[in-house]
């Protein structure tokens, strides 16, 4: 069976602080962190096992995990196990990056944001190229805020061209046609990250083949439905798996409409779903794109 597994433990702790963000500055415990190493161990260890399967494992911890030496080395030893398609983790890159000499560059990904203000410009640009020499991949993103449209220009200027940089809409933030014309020049594919999209009833890959597991290894379709599928440690949640529709309003997360059937994004994103990487450099868009998501007389945007 192929299954995609994302993954959020219970680490909230972060080296950044964000505006935007609720997790930001915040602090983790010694025992709140021992019990994130735990779970995440147990995780990692369920994972290795799993080689009747082929696993596509995403991490997206509330906090910033590359800062702590488990995530690390965890993505680096599951990286080099046969049955392991994709590891990859949502990172602010704050991180040295030593580590990865330790892993298998075909399988790890980093999925990065670059957050103005919360670390030098330079030392940011300066990580993602050791990313690039060293052969990993990666994608790189900034929250389209109208403070961050020149930050944003400068990363596209200045990273390797290969690198796609993805602009989440910001959450609460209603994009002009105007504005969101500026964003997608940098971004062809921020259209998609414009607009919530529409989503009740529609086919969506989660529950099926795609699944959401917490510290606990409780089992949910995806992170923003509450209902459980079962446990993934006592295999419960193997019975549960089939096609199902959303029964959500809307999507307005990339790590969740991503999966929706009625987008085109698995083949926009083949072989780069769970890092955000494109198969192919988004091609310029036309001067007027026409929308692509379902838009909704609602603001919002996408969370990173």
């Amino acid at each position: 069976m192929d299954l995609t597994v994302l993954y959020r433990g219970p680490l909230a702790s972060c080296d950044y602080d964000c505006p935007y963000c609720p997790f930001a500055k915040r602090r983790d415990s010694t025992e709140q962190l021992r019990a994130d190493r735990a779970a995440l161990e147990r995780f990692a260890h369920w994972a290795a096992g799993q080689t009747d399967d082929r696993l596509s494992l995403l991490f997206t911890p509330w906090g910033e995990g590359l800062v702590r030496s488990w995530y690390r080395r965890t993505l680096a030893e599951l990286s080099h196990l046969p049955h392991i398609r994709r590891v990859a983790i949502q990172t602010n890159l704050s991180c040295r990056t030593d580590w990865l000499a330790e892993a298998e560059p075909d399988t790890l990904a980093l999925w990065c944001t670059y957050h103005p203000g919360q670390t030098p410009y330079d030392r940011f640009l300066g990580k993602c190229r050791e990313l690039a020499e060293r052969g990993v991949r990666f994608s790189v993103g900034i929250v389209g805020l109208p403070e961050h449209l020149e930050a944003a220009r400068r990363l596209r200027t200045e990273l390797p061209e290969h690198v796609y940089l993805w602009i989440n809409a910001a959450e609460g933030h209603t994009y002009t046609d105007a504005e969101a014309e500026v964003w997608t020049a940098l971004d062809p594919l921020f259209p998609y990250s414009r607009h919530p999209h529409a989503s009740a009833g529609l086919p969506c890959r989660t529950g099926e083949s795609v699944i959401s597991v917490d510290g606990e290894g409780t089992v949910r379709r995806c992170h923003f439905v509450p209902a459980e599928l079962g446990n993934l440690y006592d295999g419960s949640y193997r019975a549960a798996l089939r096609p199902r529709p959303c029964p959500l309003a809307v999507c307005d997360c990339h790590i969740g409409y991503v999966h929706l059937e009625t987008l085109p994004l698995y083949d926009v994103f083949a072989g780069g779903v769970l890092e955000r990487v494109p198969a192919a450099v988004p091609p310029e868009p036309a001067r007027h794109p026409a929308p692509i998501a379902l838009a909704l007389a609602r603001p919002g945007g996408s969370r990173p």
